[in-house]
């Protein structure tokens, strides 16, 4: 019994350790995408070349949004799913994330193939921006869903 009782509290402090980093991250994950969908729209309006510093922010919200992702799930697995709005965790919450987190890859692998730097620049612009558009409705959702969280503060 004791032993089960040690797995329990470590599975619980993970959980917990795991559910404030993600709540955290969302921040740099929601940072990158403001800075590099102004970037592309720069970019693309602007006629600017697109330029290795393009391709290293792109990555690098690609990266960070994967890692928001991963521990996402890894929540989702180790969740003991006694929160308000459980459907919404369950199903509505991941699914738009994954949603999201696509939109961001298609638009940087488009944006690695396209011919010209408008088309690379429109290619991150428009995905991203999409991506960030659902990743807000997500997090809005997230706060009607459980009153107790809210869009700025951590959970």
């Amino acid at each position: 019994m004791r032993k089960e009782l040690v797995k329990f509290e470590r599975k619980t402090i993970m959980y917990q350790i795991l559910k404030s980093a993600h709540s955290g991250w969302r921040y740099l994950v929601l940072i990158l995408l403001v800075v590099a969908i102004i970037q592309a729209l720069a970019g693309w309006l602007g006629k600017k070349p697109y330029t290795e510093g393009n391709r290293k922010l792109n990555l690098f919200t690609l990266i960070f949004v994967h890692t928001q992702i991963l521990i996402g799930l890894v929540l989702y697995f180790l969740s003991p799913l006694v929160e308000a709005g459980v459907r919404y965790w369950k199903m509505e919450h991941i699914g738009m994330m994954i949603f999201a987190a696509v939109l961001v890859t298609i638009g940087n692998a488009r944006s690695k193939k396209g011919t010209d730097a408008a088309v690379k620049h429109r290619s991150v612009a428009l995905y991203f921006g999409l991506g960030l558009i659902i990743i807000i409705a997500s997090i809005i959702q997230m706060t009607m869903v459980d009153p107790s969280r809210s869009f700025f503060g951590v959970s």
